[in-house]
């Protein structure tokens, strides 16, 4: 190697050792206290400016210093909180994920009672009322194919919307509107343009059923369960009103409301809200208030 090649070398091998050295100093500064940093440079002044006798080249170091330093902790700080906010949203998704199966898996061991229950209704009117018992298992098969798909939707990470779910709890009503005749109307009040917009799963039906066993069934002439739904000061309000016996305001209701409770807070923290009300002509209203979000349609 001649020596031309040996001082360029040199050079570079400088140069690159400065590059290396100013980025150290560079995060140095990004993460050193300010206390540290001002007794850094007064050290400083009394060494280069005093002893050395330069002090205009220490006075130009620290106020340049101190200019990297109020950048580079400033992009330094903006790092640790994106990283921070970061780690919090994957932990809060993991947690949210976690008890989302969890209320899916009490809800999985929910439905085989109510398909259990149809079924040994189906098997009795057989023997005393074939014509019903034929209507019921149509309502049945009705009802699965509406909750099929969803399952499968569920599975691959698609929102449910609310359209499939009032699709959802017409097939349960039809079911119930067989089994309790003349006792139960009903009447659903959903604009198209709401069916669109994306609701959790099952919680329409949760409370539909909760209107029929704690409020219609035990009534001697029955009554009637209206499902509506509107845009109220920006959100969607889903509310199942019935005409049954009613129950105190105050009540927290069973295991199927804590679960919707317990639900819309995983999902939307405090974005959302289940509403129990009483109103003045009596029965029972239940409303669940979410943000309103159009769910993306699934894709082929």
């Amino acid at each position: 190697m001649s020596a031309t090649q040996t001082t360029k070398q040199t050079l570079k091998d400088i140069a690159d050792g400065i590059v290396v050295l100013w980025w150290k100093f560079f995060d140095w500064l990004a993460v050193v206290p300010w206390k540290t940093l001002v007794f850094v440079c007064i050290l400083l002044m009394i060494l280069v400016g005093g002893i050395l006798g330069a002090p205009q080249v220490a006075f130009l170091f620290i106020i340049a210093s101190l200019i990297i330093k109020a950048v580079a902790g400033g992009k330094h700080n903006a790092e640790v909180a994106a990283s921070q906010a970061v780690e919090r949203a994957e932990k809060e998704q993991l947690e949210r994920t976690a008890l989302e199966a969890h209320l899916e898996a009490l809800q999985a061991q929910i439905e085989p009672h109510f398909l259990f229950n149809t079924l040994a209704s189906i098997d009795q009117l057989i023997l005393t009322d074939p014509p019903r018992a034929s209507r019921m298992q149509q309502s049945l098969i009705r009802y699965l194919r509406a909750a099929m798909p969803q399952m499968r939707a569920s599975g691959n990470g698609v929102r449910p919307t609310l359209g499939q779910q009032v699709d959802l709890s017409r097939a349960f009503l039809e079911i119930m509107a067989v089994r309790m005749e003349d006792r139960l109307q009903t009447v659903v009040s959903v604009p198209e343009g709401l069916k669109s917009a994306a609701f959790p799963s099952m919680m329409l039906q949760t409370l539909v059923e909760n209107s029929i066993r704690h409020g219609l069934e035990p009534k001697a002439e029955g009554g009637k369960l209206e499902i509506r739904a509107e845009i109220v000061d920006g959100k969607l309000a889903v509310q199942v009103c019935d005409t049954g016996i009613g129950f105190a305001p105050s009540s927290k209701g069973g295991v199927g409301l804590a679960n919707i409770r317990e639900r819309l807070k995983v999902i939307y923290k405090s974005r959302a809200e289940l509403v129990i009300s009483v109103p003045a002509e009596g029965g029972t209203c239940a409303t669940i208030t979410v943000p309103y979000e159009v769910a993306a349609p699934a894709s082929a």
